[in-house]
């Protein structure tokens, strides 16, 4: 897995020159938030995984008042990390912050079951940051489409960030692996969509493939939440070929059978989620970065800023 998150970087370089939950829970206590290790910790991996998937938007790191973190995007704009505020779900599924966004750990590899109902990582969204990287309005994304044929079909998915990129090499890979397994043509076409610009269902949010940056596969009567019930859809997925979720997880595409309010025929590419699953995997260390590939160059760099910028945020116990 390690090569395709390096790859991952070189293409980005080139391009640009279940217990999952939380140690900590919000408090509006700042002293005792940034008194935990824990907490120091998980906000340099999530720092680390946003600045490593999104390297041409997210610039700096500012730290103001002594206790808000921001990021500092390209443009200018800054994202609060953490605005310190409990929230319920749908508080969190309509505004969140980054912090809880980067919350639920997503896991990589096969599973057998439904995760529970309000475990969904990474259906969280910030738009703020994908408006940035994607698009900040609708004819403003579809400048930034591309064109890809799929099984003889047309279909547009966004080129920033190496989006269409990845999309392009999981479809190789999987049409490849078909040729040899038959079986999941099925699972694969008639391509359910890709870009389409439109709301998510019964909400005002603007769903991810109206950035161009989700794909649906095939679509079953059970793939969906809303359209069956939990014990069809587990049925369904334990069917489902382990070889796609493998691809597309390996291009940095999150599997909507992973969340709790199951969404089968979903992937959606969301490269920060993908690499804190693969390099933080809630082992307590001393250093957050013990398991990171240092010998990269911007590796490097961005745990060096990193450190440098939440120096009053000790991420370690004391020598």
């Amino acid at each position: 897995m390690k090569k395709y998150i390096v790859l991952f970087l070189l293409i980005l370089i080139g391009t640009f020159s279940l217990k999952a939950i939380s140690d900590f829970k919000k408090t509006t206590e700042i002293g005792s938030i940034y008194s935990s290790k824990e907490y120091a910790q998980t906000l340099r991996k999530d720092l680390f995984s946003l600045m490593m998937a999104y390297p041409k938007y997210i610039i700096d790191i500012e730290i103001v008042n002594n206790d808000q973190v921001y990021l500092v995007l390209k443009s200018g704009q800054k994202l609060l990390y953490d605005d310190k505020k409990e929230k319920s779900q749908s508080e969190k599924l309509e505004n969140p912050d980054l912090q809880d966004m980067m919350e639920e750990v997503y896991f990589l590899g096969p599973i057998d079951r439904l995760m529970p109902q309000n475990y969904n990582p990474g259906r969280l969204r910030v738009y703020p940051l994908l408006k940035e990287v994607y698009g900040s309005h609708q004819s403003e994304i579809e400048k930034n489409l591309t064109g890809i044929t799929i099984n003889g079909g047309h279909h547009r998915f966004n080129h920033n960030n190496s989006a269409a990129n990845f999309l392009k090499s999981a479809i190789t890979e999987l049409n490849h692996l078909a040729q040899d397994h038959p079986a999941l043509w099925g699972y694969m076409y008639p391509i359910g969509g890709t870009y389409n610009f439109r709301h998510i269902a019964k909400t005002n949010r603007l769903s991810p493939h109206a950035f161009g940056i989700s794909i649906d596969l095939a679509s079953n009567k059970n793939d969906y939440w809303q359209w069956t019930t939990r014990a069809a859809g587990e049925k369904r997925l334990k069917t489902y070929p382990e070889a796609i979720v493998e691809v597309m997880e390996k291009n940095f595409f999150i599997w909507g059978g992973k969340w709790g309010q199951f969404d089968i025929l979903h992937f959606e590419y969301r490269p920060e989620i993908i690499i804190k699953a693969l390099y933080f995997n809630n082992e307590k260390k001393d250093l957050w970065y013990e398991n990171l590939p240092v010998e990269d160059l911007r590796v490097s760099n961005t745990i060096w800023l990193i450190e440098e910028r939440l120096q009053q945020f000790p991420a370690a116990s004391p020598q």
